[in-house]
């Protein structure tokens, strides 16, 4: 059944996980929405990405659990394996986390970027029909009182009723929602990745066994740094990720060829089995963890731009929260712009802000504890409780369903933000007066 048409328009900049959703759920909500993306070609780039649970209930809305299904068999699936997490330097498995069964209607996922995001792509492209305009890198943003839009390097002016800036942490849209540069920072960590066959990891008799037990993950933790490896598709794909100390310039960019020289000099003294894997790596990308502060606000002065995902809020990898959490924006505007209408669209905008801000920089938390809690482990502790040293999913994370959360707070939320008056000793997040419709 198609939804009402609520005769919003809506302009997306970035095609992503978090920019695709967005268009996927406004176009389920009934709103005209198209995507304006800077890169020329759909291109299947990558290595592995995480969807919680949240995410996955997400997917498993569109076209009746089809699209679920259709990446659910791209991922990997643990639950034979489980993820093993070895002490450093000696090997030993401190720890074997058992994979939870997968819930059909909520399943976690974890593949390869690449191929993840063509399902996607593709279905809002050729199966919903959403206009995705590529190669439109967007120079400017602008809004008024009663519209928004962007303009193209061509110089085209692109109108609609709102603008969704989803174009990650170089978004353009971040400066006129400020008012100021905000320059990214170093977080002090860098990750190595890699992506590969089994070809070489197969003959070798160290490495034989994780091609041979189908979908594995391993992850050996150590001081300040941690090495993740897994095998996926039956064990013919392998991916790593290495996070480490890293104090490098980021100015000019943050995505450099990795040197595999450098990767063996971090796991000098590490368990042998980490250099032969890392040995059969054909190239590696060395990628900077830009951290930023947080924002005091996602929305622009007349309340018709909103950041979105990784223009909003950057995730460190450690949270395997950071597109998912860019799908919950998705999902979250569009239920608000449908709930508002087009005459209050910026009251809308600035509901979505008060349903998404505290949860968001809660789960950014999980990222950081994550990661502090491997790289400065107490392996005293671990001995006497293993389960200390697990990954932890949080059930206020994964059973999270940002469509549900959005329908029932936002009446609420919407008198909150176009009457403060009446919530005077409640603390609002920055806004500015709010136009309503009567």
């Amino acid at each position: 059944m198609s939804a009402v048409k609520t005769g919003i328009r809506v302009v997306i900049v970035g095609a992503g996980f978090g920019g695709l959703t967005a268009a996927i759920e406004c176009h389920r909500q009934g709103h005209d929405v198209s995507i304006y993306e800077n890169f020329p070609e759909l291109k299947t780039l990558g290595d592995i990405i995480s969807f919680g649970a949240n995410a996955g209930r997400i997917y498993h809305r569109w076209s009746d659990g089809e699209i679920a299904r259709r990446l659910r068999a791209l991922c990997i699936d643990l639950t034979a394996y489980g993820f093993r997490i070895h002490k450093y330097d000696t090997g030993e498995v401190v720890y074997h986390q058992i994979t939870p069964e997968q819930n059909p209607e909520a399943p976690i996922l974890n593949g390869h970027r690449g191929e993840l995001h063509k399902v996607v792509f593709d279905y809002a492209r050729d199966e919903l029909g959403i206009p995705i305009h590529l190669g439109q890198p967007v120079e400017e943003y602008f809004e008024d009182e009663g519209q928004a839009g962007i303009v193209l390097k061509s110089g085209e002016r692109v109108y609609a009723d709102m603008v969704i800036g989803a174009d990650g942490v170089r978004s353009k849209a971040r400066e006129l929602v400020l008012g100021y540069v905000d320059k990214p920072k170093s977080s002090g960590y860098a990750v190595w990745r890699a992506w590969f066959s089994n070809t070489d990891m197969i003959k070798d008799p160290r490495t034989r066994e994780f091609c041979e037990n189908g979908d594995t993950f391993n992850g050996w933790i150590g001081p300040d740094v941690h090495f993740l490896f897994s095998t996926i598709k039956g064990g013919k794909d392998c991916c790593w990720v290495l996070t480490h100390r890293d104090e490098h310039d980021i100015d000019e960019s943050w995505s450099f060829p990795g040197k595999l020289e450098e990767v063996y000099k971090v796991l000098e003294g590490w368990d042998p089995i980490c250099r032969a894997i890392v040995e059969k790596t054909p190239s590696l990308v060395d990628w900077k963890l830009v951290y930023r502060d947080p924002l005091p606000t996602w929305v622009s002065k007349h309340a018709r731009i909103l950041l979105l995902g990784d223009a909003a809020h950057p995730f460190l990898p450690t949270s395997a929260q950071g597109a998912t959490q860019a799908m919950e924006d998705g999902v979250t505007i569009a239920v608000c712009l449908k709930r508002a209408g087009k005459a209050n669209i910026p009251a809308a905008v600035r509901v979505h802000q008060e349903l998404r801000y505290e949860r968001v920089a809660a789960v950014q938390k999980t990222g950081e504890t994550t990661r502090d809690r491997w790289h400065k482990t107490d392996w005293t502790k671990v001995a006497s409780d293993p389960k200390s040293i697990a990954f932890r999913r949080e059930d206020w994370i994964h059973h999270h369903d940002a469509e549900k959360h959005a329908e029932e707070n936002f009446d609420d939320l919407f008198k909150k933000v176009t009457q403060p008056e009446l919530f005077e000793d409640v603390k609002l997040l920055p806004v500015g007066p709010i136009p309503v419709a009567v």
